[in-house]
C-alpha cells in the first residue's frame, strides 16, 4: 500500500512524531485532572489504563511506571510529570 501524502500532510505527520514526548506529557497532565474528577471507580480504572499507555510511549523505566500504576495516586503521577517536564 503506497503512502500518497501531500507535502503538508508529511510535515504534520513528522511534526507529530517529532513532538510525541511533549504531546504525551501534556496528555498525562490532562489525565491527572480527569482522574481527580472521575465520578466512578470504573472511569478511574479506564483513565489509569490510558496513563499506562502514555508511560509506555514516553519510555519511562518499568520500575517507575509500575510503581505509579500500582499506587494509582494522582499526586504521585503529577509529581513525576513535573520532574519529567524539567528535563
Amino acid at each position: 500500500m503506497a503512502n500518497n501524502f501531500s507535502g503538508y500532510q508529511k510535515k504534520v505527520i513528522n511534526g507529530y512524531y517529532k513532538n510525541i514526548d511533549k504531546i504525551a506529557l501534556t496528555r498525562l497532565q490532562e489525565l491527572v485532572t480527569e482522574i481527580y474528577l472521575a465520578p466512578t471507580p470504573e472511569k478511574k480504572s479506564r483513565l489509569w489504563k490510558q496513563v499506562a499507555s502514555y508511560l509506555k510511549k514516553l519510555k519511562i523505566k518499568d520500575t517507575i511506571a509500575q510503581h505509579i500504576l500500582k499506587q494509582q495516586d494522582p499526586q504521585l503521577l503529577a509529581k513525576n510529570i513535573n520532574d519529567w517536564l524539567k528535563k
